[in-house]
């Protein structure tokens, strides 16, 4: 009876996105169910699913955060962390307990969330991890100027931020064929686990202008953990200043990298549709 019973529950959901950076929203705090790679797959779907960027499921806690956040992609993989989705469920879940401020747990590690005075969302992304075998690369190699094979002309700075990013520099991404070479990238041989792409143009100190293709995922409006790895990256090359404005298709986040080596990322977030879908 009970087996039957999940076979035709009816799931709710909370359709939300930051910046156009869009994600179902799944609690599953008490209903106990496990979505498998086709289901995720099937809700993927913009034309026969419901569609999104990324799948979150809340789960309880596993250690000392008030949540545990499962991310999956539109192909049904795992991803460690999303900056965006992850302003997304603390908006979300600080409104319906009226709080201010929240811990959730991911693969990639704590990450702490407060409610900002305009009604924004920061989110403490933890310290960026640069060393090869953190991104990670196949082999040794220097991730502050990494020169692909079989790309010529092309210098990465690589920068893990709960999950891997691969950022080129270009005098104007818009022109830059990211649906051509962004999958040609993500499936590099250097990177074993694939990578997130994003390609920036800094425009000043205070702001880059910055396009995404993510893993499992592909070209999306914005990208919370790219932005934080764009920033990363270009105040290390002394290109921006360590707080500036990281400029997405979708609109603008505000990334600080704080003097203490935390990463800070501040944006909106805002719901879309609530609705149902059966197992």
């Amino acid at each position: 009876q009970k087996k039957l019973y999940k076979l035709i529950m009816k799931i709710p959901f909370t359709k939300m996105h930051g910046l156009g950076n869009d994600f179902v929203v799944v609690d599953n705090q008490s209903l106990e169910f496990r979505l498998t790679k086709p289901s995720v797959q099937k809700i993927a779907d913009r034309r026969r699913g419901i569609g999104f960027d990324q799948l979150l499921t809340i789960e309880p806690a596993r250690r000392n955060g008030d949540l545990f956040l499962d991310i999956k992609n539109p192909d049904g993989t795992s991803a460690e962390a999303c900056g965006n989705g992850t302003r997304c469920v603390a908006s979300l879940i600080m409104s319906k307990r009226q709080a201010n401020t929240l811990r959730i747990e991911t693969v990639g590690g704590l990450l702490i969330c407060e409610r900002t005075k305009t009604g924004d969302v920061t989110v403490d992304m933890g310290e960026p991890s640069t060393e090869w075998h953190e991104i990670p690369l196949a082999r040794e190699a220097n991730t502050r100027d990494l020169v692909l094979e079989n790309m010529p002309h092309q210098i990465f700075t690589c920068v893990n931020m709960g999950n891997p990013h691969a950022v080129l520099f270009s005098e104007n991404c818009e022109l830059f064929e990211l649906e051509k070479i962004g999958p040609k990238i993500e499936c590099h041989e250097m990177f074993p686990d694939k990578i997130n792409v994003e390609v920036a143009t800094v425009e000043n100190k205070n702001k880059v202008r910055v396009r995404v293709w993510e893993r499992g995922a592909g070209q999306t409006a914005a990208c919370g953990s790219g932005a934080c790895a764009v920033l990363v990256a270009a105040a290390s090359r002394g290109l921006t200043n360590r707080k500036a404005d990281i400029v997405l298709d979708g609109g603008t986040l505000i990334i600080e990298w704080k003097d203490n080596n935390r990463v800070s990322m501040t944006g909106p977030t805002e719901i879309s549709f609530n609705g149902h879908f059966s197992l």
